[in-house]
């Protein structure tokens, strides 16, 4: 008898295991990722479509090319945005940098992607609307609306005339990244090779405290460390960086934000968005990507070719076309938010894909925008509950946005 009942408890304990298992493995499977992608509200921090359709608008000589609701080309259209989940990409009204120096062109540029945007939902009400707050964002999800809010990428349309911060945020710009690629009147870029201003600058002072007082999200990408620090010690609203990734798995890249900063990023209640590109977060590959163009230029040279010529294209497809060590993976971007998660906590980060701006660098499983998904799945694999599957899609930026307006 005795061993009967010890025989029918062990068989218990397997029925519960297994089940306890099978709800795990239920939990973390792509289906499941699926509808949470549809469930939740998905926003992401940085999508670069205006300045691609500028671009093309400019190449084939046509005065407006609107965003197409289902195309090939490109990593944004509204059909692959639902399939996805996404409701609210950041549309980044990019200023390249050489613009700066030219007076009245960065502002030129930028009202002109504005105008492109707005152009872009007049045509597709059904489809589009402009998101000012999350409040806005929030009723268009009831509707089947994907929010269009903007971000404008570079400071530098501000000019040298503080009103002109009021005048963006009557355009419609929620967030204002401070510089690209290049030292600008505000302050230091990550990536120019001099300081001029050691962080902020005078002026950039009065244009970050100018934005808290309109309610413009400080945008933190691209600023160099000081920069960031010097941002941080006058703000009085959480900041934003909408499109960066982790120190830690790129060592000596300054565009990514280290530990110590998201620390500080913490204690300031601000979002670190990650960016999907390959060379952002995956130091093998750029390495890769770096080596082998090295050793294409050097065979063009022995050759006597040029890029982009005949022969030269061929040579060019047999080093990078379909190479696989081209392209890191969806996991190594669910490792930037881990990692995020681990230091400073998952109220703190969101998706800053930077699709249509990281060229052909877009990793594995991260293609386009069908494939947020992918990276949920990669989650909820981890342990992610479901609670912080919403933070990082969307709550988390809406907690920082909806503070900078009040």
């Amino acid at each position: 008898m005795i061993n009967k009942l010890i025989l029918i408890f062990i068989a218990t304990l397997i029925i519960l295991t297994s089940c306890k298992s099978t709800k795990k493995a239920d939990y973390a499977n792509l289906d499941h990722a699926k509808t949470l992608a549809q469930k939740y509200i998905i926003t992401d921090g940085h999508v670069d479509l205006p300045y691609r359709l500028k671009i093309l608008n400019f190449r084939f000589q046509k005065e407006f090319l609107g965003i197409p609701i289902s195309s090939e080309e490109g990593e944004f259209d509204f059909n692959r945005a639902k399939e996805g989940g996404l409701d609210a990409p950041f549309m980044s009204i990019y200023v390249p940098a050489r613009l700066q120096n030219e007076f009245g062109a960065s502002k030129l540029l930028a009202d002109s992607l504005i105008d492109m945007v707005q152009g872009i939902c007049h045509s597709h009400p059904q489809n589009f609307k402009i998101a000012k707050s999350p409040s806005d964002l929030k009723e268009n999800f009831k509707k089947g609306i994907i929010s269009l809010p903007l971000g404008m990428e570079n400071g530098s349309p501000i000019e040298d005339d503080i009103k002109n911060v009021a005048y963006f945020k009557n355009r419609g710009i929620s967030y204002i990244t401070l510089t690209h690629s290049l030292n600008n009147r505000i302050c230091d870029s990550s990536y120019d090779t001099v300081r001029i201003h050691n962080g902020l600058s005078k002026f950039g002072e009065q244009v970050v405290k100018e934005m808290n007082k309109v309610g413009i999200m400080v945008d933190i990408s691209h600023v160099s460390d000081s920069t960031f620090y010097d941002v941080l010690k006058i703000v009085n609203k959480p900041v934003i960086a909408s499109h960066s990734s982790c120190r830690h798995f790129t060592p000596g890249f300054e565009r990514n934000m280290s530990d110590e900063m998201l620390q500080a990023l913490g204690k300031n209640e601000g979002v670190i968005m990650i960016n999907f590109g390959s060379s952002f977060i995956d130091m093998k590959v750029q390495a890769a990507r770096d080596s082998l163009g090295k050793a294409y230029r050097k065979e063009l040279k022995e050759k006597g070719l040029k890029h982009g010529e005949g022969e030269a294209k061929i040579i060019l497809d047999s080093y990078f076309k379909n190479n696989p060590v081209m392209w890191s993976d969806v996991k190594v971007v669910a490792d930037h938010i881990e990692h995020v998660k681990n230091i400073v906590g998952i109220d703190y980060v969101g998706f800053g894909s930077d699709f249509d701006g990281v060229g052909d660098s877009l990793p594995k499983g991260l293609k386009d925008v069908s494939d947020y998904p992918n990276l949920i799945y990669e989650l909820l694999k981890r342990g992610f509950s479901e609670s912080d599957i919403e933070k990082v899609c969307s709550s988390n930026l809406l907690r920082v946005w909806e503070k900078n307006l009040k």
